[in-house]
């Protein structure tokens, strides 16, 4: 064989195991890329399954809340509707004369009346004067005092709310 003979094979088979040395590299790093996918999906799946677990539990929370919410939209409704009863109630008695409003009168302080100026132990004040009101001024009165207690009552709705609601986060 000649130099150049010798060369070319020598070349040829440098080139050769280059060449499969090449491939085997390929085939290790194909191997390692594969192994690398399979880890990200198995992580991907991780997380979406914590998240899922996560948006399940956030919804069942809600749900819960909603669920008192609506139990207590429920009795202060009831509230409401028995206190408005009772107003309507009372007004047909005013309106009837079964019962009339009447005031405490303020006691002369020049009078002997001996008559303690504070209630008893039961609430009556012995010997006080009154006077009854005017069925239209008791009608007024009894407006004025049915719009404070829906007041009161939709301020024990509010509140009952804002805790609900600061109670769950």
């Amino acid at each position: 064989m000649t130099p150049s003979q010798i060369l070319c094979a020598i070349l040829l088979a440098m080139a050769t195991s280059a060449a499969g040395t090449w491939q085997v590299q390929d085939w290790r790093m194909g191997e390692r890329l594969a192994e690398q996918a399979g880890l990200h999906k198995d992580e991907l799946a991780a997380i979406s399954n914590a998240a899922t677990g996560q948006v399940s539990a956030e919804q069942e929370k809600r749900l819960a809340l909603e669920q008192r919410l609506a139990g207590q939209d429920q009795q202060h409704s009831k509230e409401l509707s028995n206190e408005q009863r009772k107003q309507a109630l009372l007004r047909d008695r005013l309106a009837t004369a079964d019962v009339r409003l009447s005031v405490l009168l303020a006691e002369d302080s020049g009078s002997d009346c001996n008559v303690p100026s504070t209630a008893g132990a039961v609430g009556v004040v012995h010997a006080a004067r009154r006077a009854r009101l005017d069925p239209a001024h008791a009608q007024r009165i009894v407006g004025i005092t049915d719009d404070g207690d829906r007041g009161l009552i939709a301020l024990a709705a509010c509140q009952a709310y804002i805790k609900e609601i600061s109670l769950t986060k």
